[in-house]
C-alpha cells in the first residue's frame, strides 16, 4: 500500500500540481508529521501510520493543514487522509478553513482492527488511493451505555467526568477546533484552576461545541491521559443532530451544519 501512495504523491510533486505533500515520517525511531517538497530526495521516509493497536498514535494532519493554507494561501498542497480526515477536509470547506480548490487528498483505508476500534461507519475516503473499502461497523459501545437506565447513565458520565485533569487535549488535538477564541476558557462558563473542572459543565460546553462538527476521528480519545470515552458522548451528539436535522458533518463538502445556519438567511 505504501508503495502505491508513493507512486501517487510522487507524480503530483513531479507534475507541480502541488507545491507539497503533508503526510507522516518516520525518524529517530518517531513518526510525525511532515511536508513533503519537490527539493526532497524522494519519499523514502513517508509512512502510513499503521495502526497496531490501542494507544498506537495517529496524528491531525488536518489541523496543520490549516496552518500551512493561511501561510502560503496561493500553493495547493496534497495531504494523507483516511475516512475520518476526508469528512474532517469536507467539513472545513463548509467552515472556510481550507479552499478544495486548494487541497488534493490522498486516501488510504482504515485496517479492519482499526475501524473496529473505532466503531467507523465508513472507514475509507472517496478519495481512495490504497487499500480496501471495508464494511462500517456498529455502534456497539454507544448501545451500551444508552442501555443503562437514565439515573445509571447520570452516574456513569459523572464518574468519568471527574477524572478530567483539564489538560486541554481534547481541545487541542480536534482537527474541528479552530476558533480564536476557545469557550473552554472563559470565565463565565468555566471556573479557571478548578481540576477537575466543573463537572459537567466543562465536559457538556465541549459537547454542545461538538454538535454539527464531530467528524468521529477519536483523536481526543486516544490524547486523553485518563481514558474518558468522549467519542462515545459526541458519537451520541452527532446521533441527535442527524435525527432532529438529517446531517451528518463531512458527508458534504457544500452542506452546512444546521446549527450554522441564520433563521430566515437564503
Amino acid at each position: 500500500m505504501i508503495k502505491t501512495v508513493q507512486e501517487r504523491v510522487k507524480a503530483l510533486l513531479d507534475s507541480g500540481e502541488i507545491a507539497g505533500f503533508l503526510g507522516l515520517k518516520e525518524a529517530g525511531g518517531h513518526i510525525g508529521p511532515h511536508l513533503f517538497t519537490p527539493e526532497e530526495n524522494g519519499l523514502d521516509g513517508l509512512v502510513l501510520g499503521d495502526w497496531k493497536g490501542p494507544g498506537d498514535a495517529r496524528y491531525t494532519l488536518n489541523k496543520q493543514l490549516i496552518h500551512l493554507a493561511r501561510a502560503y494561501p496561493d500553493e495547493t498542497f496534497g495531504v494523507l487522509v483516511r475516512g475520518c480526515d476526508e469528512r474532517g477536509l469536507k467539513s472545513l470547506y463548509v467552515w472556510n478553513q481550507l479552499s478544495p480548490e486548494k487541497v488534493v487528498p490522498v486516501g488510504i483505508a482504515c485496517p479492519p482492527e482499526l475501524a473496529k476500534a473505532c466503531e467507523c461507519s465508513k472507514p475509507y475516503p472517496d478519495a481512495l488511493v490504497a487499500g480496501e473499502k471495508g464494511e462500517g461497523c456498529a455502534q456497539e459501545t454507544l448501545k451500551q451505555v444508552e442501555a443503562l437506565g437514565l439515573a445509571d447513565r447520570f452516574g456513569y458520565w459523572q464518574k468519568e467526568f471527574d477524572r478530567c485533569i483539564k489538560c486541554y487535549g481534547c481541545r487541542d488535538v480536534c482537527p474541528m477546533c479552530f476558533c480564536k477564541e476557545c469557550s473552554l476558557e472563559d470565565p463565565d462558563l468555566v471556573n479557571t484552576g478548578d481540576v477537575p473542572p466543573d463537572n459537567p459543565t466543562f465536559h457538556l460546553t465541549r459537547a454542545v461545541h461538538m454538535a454539527g462538527r464531530c467528524i468521529d476521528c477519536g483523536l481526543c480519545n486516544e490524547v486523553c491521559p485518563v481514558g474518558i470515552p468522549l467519542r462515545t458522548l459526541y458519537k451520541k451528539v452527532a446521533d441527535i443532530i442527524d435525527e432532529e436535522f438529517g446531517y451528518r458533518t463531512g458527508q458534504a463538502a457544500d452542506e452546512k451544519s444546521p446549527l450554522n445556519i441564520l433563521a430566515g438567511a437564503s
